[in-house]
């Protein structure tokens, strides 16, 4: 039979539910509850553990429900992550606060990867280099022409967008600038209505390209800094691993839910477990 201590243990490296633990170690759902909850969580982050040095940083945020998230912060050369705390919303001085912390351990960051939210490349540059995530730009671009979009601007632009990952900043902005000057008019087109208002009739195209356009300067940066990552791939991994998990054990309260977290999050549990 197994211990209370290492089936505390257990209970973050599985993806089952309570009532699966329940059948498989014999144990009532109250009392695996009451083992969970005696199972004590190591209270200092991991960059408080670490040797501090010379690291580039990837910062996102998951949401376990609406006001209820979480932000983080993850170095992709040590493949941890570093910092994490709760947040109600991706507010800019979130990202600052994070980035002051870890520089304050004594961590020298070489550059920051981020999705892109409003203002956080802005506030960020003071500090380091900031590449704006290759993926979730391809993200907007399709959010904005779907994977099939019909006019021929529309698919010329589609098919710029799709070369980012092998361009360069100069031949990505040749592409975009041709396209632009080629098609400027047909994006100034109006549509007028019954009420006398007008619109821009190819909003959503108006939308990508400015996207495309405003991102520039943002997109290539980690072509001129050796090893720092293009993507916030290696977060999104992790990301999409706690979702998973938190998914099996939706009917836990909240606390228990923040524990299994911070155990995952603290790589406590191996990241291919099943």
């Amino acid at each position: 039979m197994i211990t209370p201590w290492k089936f505390g243990e257990i209970m973050f490296l599985v993806k089952k539910t309570l009532t699966q633990l329940s059948l498989k170690y014999n144990y009532s759902i109250p009392k695996i509850r009451d083992i969970i909850n005696l199972h004590k969580i190591n209270e200092k982050f991991p960059c408080q553990e670490i040797k501090p040095r010379e690291i580039f940083l990837i910062i996102d945020a998951f949401y376990r429900k609406r006001s209820s998230g979480i932000l983080l912060f993850r170095s992709p050369n040590l493949r941890r992550n570093l910092l994490w705390f709760d947040v109600k919303s991706e507010r800019i001085d979130y990202y600052e606060y994070g980035v002051k912390v870890l520089i304050k351990f004594g961590f020298k960051i070489k550059g920051i990867t981020v999705d892109g939210k409003k203002g956080v490349i802005e506030r960020l540059k003071n500090y380091c280099p900031i590449q704006y995530c290759q993926f979730h730009q391809m993200a907007i671009v399709t959010r904005y022409l779907t994977r099939n979009p019909k006019s021929e601007p529309s698919i010329k632009l589609r098919l710029i967008a799709l070369t980012l990952k092998n361009s360069s900043y100069h031949e990505f902005k040749l592409l975009l600038d041709n396209w632009y000057k080629k098609y400027k008019f047909f994006l100034k087109e109006k549509t007028y209505h019954p009420s006398g208002k007008w619109s821009y009739t190819h909003k959503r195209l108006r939308s990508c390209y400015r996207s495309l356009n405003n991102n520039l300067k943002y997109l290539f940066i980690y072509q001129n800094i050796k090893n720092m990552p293009n993507t916030t791939n290696s977060l999104d991994g992790s990301i999409s691993h706690l979702r998973t998990l938190l998914r099996v054990h939706r009917g836990t309260i909240l606390p228990l839910q923040r524990k299994i977290t911070q155990e995952l999050l603290r790589g406590t549990a191996p990241q291919n477990f099943h």
